[in-house]
């Protein structure tokens, strides 16, 4: 019975490219107790394998996170698949709002022990206690208020791109180290006012309205489905659009642009630019900004040295990394002394 992956990368590529065929991005999340994750986790890879599904999903005894791509002629089959799980029953799917057959080139489901990564301990709040969900309509709305905070429960490479007008970003490059920053940053508004949060797809907020109910925030809210769906109900219905740049995602496509603005600047030369890349030296893989000259000039590398180490023979920069671990840099999101023009 197959339960990983056959193909490689380059292989799958190939091979959606010679089909020629539709792929919809989704993403989709849910609490749930799941008693075996590991049996569960087989079954999904099992069924998924057979339509064709690749991305990136976890799954923990709190529930599942699932970012993937589905063959759109089997969008019905993977729907009626997900309806038959009593959980997942009717589950939010936020459809991207831009596709890449490409999007992701293999299946990986792995068993975790949270299905985002939180640092909080459970058992000590109500996680079922959460704010109040809100549509597109109604976050505008909130966002009028001069009683309302916003803040974005995002990391500071995502926020970096776009952002809802207003919103404070914090400086974090995790989601469990903005906890307890913003707890303390905002405690003085625990009374009377609304505390209005928004990530990419929702679920960081299902969690985090959790636990500032649970430490005293008297009026909380989240946007329902995130910024994706927001997206989307605000194309469908014509109201104002409040965010500004791009939307970072968790695929090959690295962002959906929301509006035109480019409030993003590139990280080595200063120009505006909102386009994140990896360094091309493989042993690094930096998650930079990088304007078009500057990928030129740099050969698609964050540094001089990367771009010495990227210009040799693919089996010389192998036997430069063997033995070593990876750099540091590879688990970095934009933080690196080489980056002139990381703010």
């Amino acid at each position: 019975m197959q339960l990983y992956n056959k193909l490689s990368a380059k292989e799958r590529a190939a091979l959606i490219e010679e089909a020629g065929e539709d792929r919809l991005t989704l993403s989709f999340y849910a609490y749930a107790k799941i008693g075996n994750p590991e049996l569960f986790r087989n079954h999904l890879f099992i069924a998924w394998d057979q339509m064709g599904v690749l991305g990136r999903i976890y799954v923990a005894h709190e529930g599942i996170n699932a970012q993937l791509s589905v063959p759109a002629q089997k969008f019905g089959t993977f729907k009626k698949f997900l309806d038959e799980i009593y959980f997942l029953e009717n589950v939010r799917l936020n459809i991207a709002i831009e596709h890449d057959a490409k999007a992701f080139l293999k299946l990986k489901v792995k068993v975790r022990n949270k299905i985002v990564s939180d640092g909080l301990n459970d058992a000590s709040f109500d996680v079922t206690n959460r704010g109040i969900h809100v549509d597109a309509e109604k976050f505008n709305t909130l966002l009028e208020d001069p009683d309302t905070v916003l803040v974005d429960m995002r990391n500071h490479y995502e926020s970096e791109i776009g952002h809802f007008r207003g919103a404070i970003t914090p400086d974090v490059d995790t989601f469990r180290d903005s906890l307890p920053i913003i707890e303390e940053d905002l405690k003085d508004y625990k009374e009377d006012k609304n505390l209005v949060m928004y990530c990419t797809g929702g679920i960081r907020c299902e969690k985090a309205s959790a636990y500032y109910k649970h430490k005293g925030f008297k009026k909380v809210f989240q946007l329902e489905g995130g910024i994706i769906e927001y997206a989307r109900q605000v194309e469908k219905q014509k109201l104002e659009n409040k965010f500004i740049g791009k939307n970072f995602v968790f695929d090959h496509r690295r962002s959906e642009r929301i509006s035109e603005d480019v409030i993003a600047h590139c990280h080595q030369c200063g120009k505006p630019c909102d386009t994140h890349v990896n360094c091309a030296n493989e042993a690094c893989h930096l998650l930079f900004i990088q304007c078009e000259d500057c990928g030129m000039e740099m050969n698609n590398c964050c540094s001089e040295d990367c771009m010495k180490i990227n210009s040799l023979p693919y089996e010389e920069q192998k036997e430069l990394r063997k033995g070593r671990g990876n750099s540091n840099k590879i688990f970095k999101k934009g933080r690196s002394k080489v980056l002139k023009y990381k703010t």
